[in-house]
């Protein structure tokens, strides 16, 4: 779910005019999935720790990439129940399935702050195609760290009956919606 953090492909950093690489920082990302239950609220469930990589060539964005790595273990929905049942095989299956990543394959340039990254999505081994619609937030140097710095956010819908999550569909709904926000640095 948390893949949807491949959103990071598609920002751009500053007004440089070659390639460059920045890491995901971990520290100031956020990974947000939801879902409509039973037709009377939309809980949510956050993921923590989420790491990864993206090039971004602001002169050619269809060049640019990202790779993104999220620890399901580190799920929290914040009910403990829900938080360990999300643990078992009916859902991440963590033991088995300790990641869920994102790896970009197409960058395209939507508007003046606005990208799709299409990739594929892996949940519990199982891979997907997923859309990113990504929109960059902020470009320039970090004012504490020194150094070029990204700020994006990004939203996807996937079906978890796909990633072989289905329990209590049609009743908890089938699709959910990832947001993220993050910060990557140079």
């Amino acid at each position: 779910m948390a893949l949807s953090l491949a959103l990071v492909g598609v920002s751009s950093i500053s007004t440089v005019a070659m390639a460059a690489t920045y890491n995901i920082d971990p520290t100031h990302t956020s990974v947000v999935a939801s879902w409509n239950h039973f037709g009377f609220s939309n809980p949510t469930a956050d993921f923590s720790d989420v790491t990864g990589k993206l090039v971004f060539d602001e002169k050619a964005p269809e060049k640019s990439s990202v790779t993104v790595t999220i620890p399901t273990k580190t799920v929290n929905t914040h009910v403990q129940a829900l938080t360990d049942e999300f643990m078992e095989k009916d859902f991440f299956d963590v033991k088995a399935h300790p990641e869920a990543t994102f790896v970009s394959e197409k960058v395209t340039k939507t508007g003046e702050k606005t990208y799709d990254v299409v990739g594929k999505m892996t949940i519990k081994g199982i891979t997907k195609e997923a859309t990113l619609k990504v929109t960059l937030n902020g470009q320039g140097e970090h004012p504490m760290k020194k150094v070029p710095a990204i700020g994006f956010d990004a939203v996807t819908t996937i079906k978890r009956s796909e990633f072989d999550m289905a329990k209590y569909v049609p009743y908890v709904s089938d699709e959910v919606t990832i947001r993220i926000t993050t910060e990557a640095t140079e």
